[in-house]
Formats: structure tokens, C-alpha cells, sequence
């Protein structure tokens, strides 16, 4: 077997077990969560902490998201997102609901990045990855400015709805919308790779 098709077998089956833990925990299955916070809590924290910017409210916006998670599992399903999307959908609204809740003058902590934990991925997993982050711009640059700016700001710097409407002069509904068209047509782009 070739090493892609190893790594690739891993993956899935990594996937497997996720999709299987949030069954169990949809059941009310308490050492399925702790299984599931042990398998997803660094990621998800590292997406608490990108946001948040700030080691203690990261780690109290990842208890909250964990709680979330034990209350909405029978809310996944899994042929419509990965395991992993669906838990880094909460983490991110999380942690901007934190922040519309306290602002966002937070005392940035950039300590709290060093001390998180950083396992080498395998070489053929860069190489994927670094192929589908191309795909992925290459994809963005091709929608209009007017759908490719709010996605980046909503996606890649946090910013909500409301605050690009702002920032925009648009109304909420117009933002949300071109939000919605580029999201779809960035992936009609993506899947005709």
C-alpha cells in the first residue's frame, strides 16, 4: 500500500471514529465526550485562542463549547459536514459570541500560541494541505471582490455579519447574501477541482 493511500486510510478512519463518538455522545454517553475532547480539544482550542486572542477566555470558550456539543450532537449529521467542520463551526461562533458579548479589547497574549502543542503532520499531509489551501485561493480569487472580501473578513480575521455590514455601509441582509452566493460558488469551484 502506498503511503498516500495509508495516509489517506488514516484519515478516514479517524473520521470513522469521530462520526462514532458524536453518535455515542448525541446518546448522552459521557466517556464518549471525554474521548471527544481528547481527540479534538487541540484544534478546537487553537481556533478559541485565533479568535479569542487571549489564553483564559480561549479555554472558558472551550468549556462552553464542549457543553454545546454534549447538548446539540443529535444535531450533527454526518453526510452533510465532517465531524471536525462541524465542531470548528461552534468553536468559532463560540468565540465570536464571546466577543460580542465582552468586546473585543482583550489584551492580546501571544505567549499562549508558543505553549500550544505542535505535532509534526506528515510529510504527504503538508503536501495535501498545501494542495487544497492553493485550490481553496485560487477559488477565492476567482469570486467578485463583492463576495470575495466578506468571506475572508468572516472567515479568516472573525468578523461577524453585523460588523461587516458596518464596515461595508451595507445592509445585513445584502452581506449575508453575497456571503451565501460566494460560499456556493466557491464550492461548485472546489469540487470541479
Amino acid at each position: 500500500m502506498r503511503s498516500t493511500d495509508t495516509s489517506e486510510t488514516e484519515r478516514q478512519s479517524a473520521r470513522d471514529t469521530l462520526i462514532d463518538l458524536m453518535a455515542r455522545v448525541a446518546h448522552g454517553d459521557k466517556p464518549a465526550l471525554a474521548e471527544l475532547y481528547d481527540r479534538t480539544s487541540t484544534k478546537l482550542f487553537g481556533v478559541c485562542l485565533r479568535i479569542c486572542r487571549h489564553r483564559s477566555t480561549a479555554e472558558d470558550v472551550l468549556q462552553e463549547v464542549y457543553i454545546k456539543v454534549w447538548h446539540r450532537a443529535d444535531q450533527f449529521r454526518a453526510g452533510d459536514n465532517s465531524p471536525i467542520s462541524w465542531l470548528s463551526a461552534i468553536a468559532r461562533n463560540a468565540s465570536i459570541d464571546w466577543l460580542r458579548k465582552n468586546g473585543r479589547h482583550v489584551q492580546e497574549d501571544d505567549s499562549a500560541l508558543e505553549a500550544m502543542p505542535d505535532p509534526q503532520p506528515l510529510g504527504d499531509a503538508v503536501l495535501e494541505a498545501e494542495q487544497q489551501s492553493a485550490k481553496i485561493a485560487e477559488c477565492l480569487d476567482q469570486l467578485s471582490d463583492e463576495q470575495k472580501q466578506p468571506i475572508r473578513s468572516a472567515f479568516f480575521s472573525g468578523l461577524t455579519y453585523s460588523e461587516l455590514a458596518k464596515q461595508g455601509n451595507s445592509p445585513l441582509s445584502t452581506v449575508k447574501s453575497r456571503i451565501r452566493r460566494g460560499l456556493m460558488n466557491l464550492k461548485k469551484c472546489i469540487e470541479n477541482g
